[in-house]
């Protein structure tokens, strides 16, 4: 699927703590940046970000919220059956939530599993129940929908945990998945998974980038269960992009700015409401576009975005911005100068090829 399938990741590369936490005096800024301009690559720090944009350049930003979206329970209507652990995808206009089932492991994190089969019960914290009733969609078996009696942000915001993966160290604290743009929902809705390219921003960079003319535009993706074993397409997933971002975004290009999406999710909200000429208006909904390169984007000219597995579909949609030839050398580059990989890990800026002419 991906062109860099060929390409080794070594396990070693993976961020197994936040940047804050690997020494002392450490800031979530501190991580290393790598800038592709075409097939050519080169390597800052993070904090040098507002002096390799320029004035009238817009960021666009995620502010989805990030939610305790893994909860442990047991198997059976009176739980008596095995541990289990429900990670929250997504909620359905049905008011049903999309889940995927995991196996504790021991370790603090889990092993996946097929979900199903239809009817199973899950007892969950304070005697809540969950019921999977058929699969998120035809032919799939890792996300069901499941209906929960009891209302789930509660229950979320009571006995919840962020979700993690094994390659990570140890659980950490919610507020380690917040990024500086995080804005709660009203509706309690939110991000089963970080919006992690934003993670590495603090308040202190995001005004040294506005005082140098760089513009944020806001909008809202709300991310489901990725499953870092599965490298799957990403489903439908609930965006909004507000008139006020539209404008923002289409004044940028009209004057020659460049837009610069911050996260794949940024990209896939925000082409979602571009029309084939790559004029964005406002739009709110479900999404189930997947950016590849038959497809290209409209909207976007650049993007800031963590590392990929070779396996990631999210590599289609780098492959459409920045190119095959280029895509490569960069990701070989990162292998090479030893970038960690994952949500805690150093950062990808893509900007278009600079004219010379």
């Amino acid at each position: 699927m991906s062109v860099l399938e060929s390409l080794g990741v070594p396990a070693e590369l993976s961020a197994r703590v936040p940047a804050e936490q690997r020494g002392p005096g450490r800031g979530r800024d501190d991580v290393r940046l790598m800038v592709s301009r075409g097939t050519e690559v080169s390597h800052h720090a993070f904090r040098s970000l507002p002096g390799l944009l320029r004035a009238g350049d817009v960021l666009v930003v995620n502010t989805s919220t990030t939610l305790p979206a893994a909860v442990t329970g047991r198997w059976g209507a009176e739980g008596g059956g095995a541990p289990v652990v429900v990670h929250f995808s997504t909620r359905g206009a049905d008011g049903r939530w999309a889940v995927e089932v995991r196996e504790p492991d021991g370790g603090g994190s889990t092993r996946p599993r097929p979900g199903g089969p239809a009817g199973s019960v899950v007892r969950l914290p304070g005697g809540a129940g969950l019921v999977l009733t058929d699969p998120l969609l035809p032919g799939t078996a890792r996300l069901w929908w499941a209906r929960v009696d009891t209302p789930v942000p509660a229950l979320l915001a009571r006995y919840g945990r962020p979700i993690r993966y094994g390659y990570t160290e140890r659980d950490q604290p919610l507020s380690v998945y917040q990024t500086v743009f995080a804005l709660p929902s009203r509706d309690g809705a939110g991000s089963a998974e970080m919006p992690s390219a934003g993670r590495p921003f603090t308040a202190r960079l995001v005004t040294e980038l506005v005082s140098r003319g760089v513009q944020f535009a806001p909008l809202t993706l709300h991310t489901g269960v990725a499953s870092a074993e599965a490298h799957e397409p990403p489903y439908p997933e609930r965006y909004e992009v507000s008139a006020a971002t539209a404008r923002l975004v289409n004044a940028a290009r009209a004057g020659g700015g460049r837009v610069i999406a911050v996260g794949t999710t940024a990209v896939r909200a925000l082409e979602s409401a571009a029309d084939p000429a790559g004029v964005v208006r406002a739009a709110a909904g479900w999404t189930d576009l997947v950016v590849t390169p038959a497809r290209g984007v409209r909207a976007v000219d650049g993007l800031l975005t963590g590392l990929h597995e070779p396996q990631a579909s999210h590599l289609l949609m780098l492959e459409a911005i920045a190119g095959r030839p280029a895509l490569h050398r960069a990701y070989t580059a990162a292998v090479g100068e030893l970038y960690l990989w994952h949500e805690f890990g150093d950062v990808h800026l893509v900007l278009p090829e600079e004219n010379t002419h």
